[in-house]
């Protein structure tokens, strides 16, 4: 099973809306997939409670000792993803999704604000060794904007002698992902044709790529031995991966 964890400190970066359309295009792909919320102000659980399929399910925890036993258990029964939604802000869970994740991803939308907003969750992010990338999200139409922001994030990262990678495609604003969510839908979904669930649907395989990059074993559950452990501390950190081909290195955009 896999793990990936949306985080970030700023809250509005759509952290909600893209773990609801990552979760269901890995449905589409065929995964069975669990969304574990740590967020309170619930977005996720009452998107569920307006959705009339049974798929994907959504537990809430409260705490990171809490997220790493489910995210334990869901290994054992069957799920082959699961998909951490975080609070913005410091939270309780936050360092719990980040032991757990397999791949931790940082949604940013294209503004300087949020991409200086991003440094102290990727500090803590490398701070425990975990792979991870940027999602520019909520970008407006235009190409220019989000190329300006991409460059941006690479000299933050920069400056912070941090290196990582900028996801593909970005995901921009339209009316259909809002309109999706107050469905009880995603937006591949909604409208299956439409541009935003073609880059839904495009940012998973992405995602996807660059989870099984991931050398075999690092995405193993977690062990009995675990238990007893800090729930704060993965049992065993993986290696930062290479950036994919066609991937954005984010020292060369700047």
């Amino acid at each position: 099973m896999y793990t990936i964890a949306l985080v970030s400190r700023k809250g509005g970066t759509g952290k909600s809306t893209l773990a609801i359309g990552l979760a269901v295009a890995a449905m589409e792909a065929g995964h069975r997939v669990r969304i574990l919320e740590a967020d309170p102000l619930a977005t996720i659980s009452n998107w569920r409670t307006r959705r009339s399929g049974i798929e994907p399910a959504v537990e809430s925890v409260r705490d990171g000792y809490e997220l790493l036993q489910r995210v334990r258990v869901l290994a054992q029964h069957g799920i082959t993803l699961t998909i951490v939604d975080t609070a913005g802000g410091w939270s309780e869970p936050w360092s719990g999704a980040v032991a757990a994740a397999d791949l931790c991803l940082i949604p940013a939308r294209p503004s300087l604000a949020d991409i200086e907003a991003a440094a102290p969750a990727l500090a803590a992010i490398r701070a425990e060794r975990k792979p991870f990338a940027f999602i520019l999200n909520q970008t407006p139409a235009r190409r220019q904007r989000p190329d300006a922001a991409a460059a941006s994030l690479g000299a933050t990262a920069s400056s912070l002698d941090m290196m990582g990678v900028l996801a593909l495609p970005y995901i921009a604003q339209r009316n259909d992902q809002q309109d999706a969510i107050a469905a009880g839908l995603a937006v591949t979904e909604f409208a299956r044709e439409g541009k935003s669930a073609d880059e839904i649907r495009a940012l998973w395989r992405w995602v996807w790529a660059r989870l099984t990059s991931i050398a075999p074993g690092e995405a193993e559950p977690l062990t009995d031995a675990a238990e007893d452990a800090d729930p704060t501390v993965p049992a065993n950190l993986p290696a930062v991966p290479r950036p994919l081909d066609g991937a954005v290195d984010l020292y060369a955009a700047t």
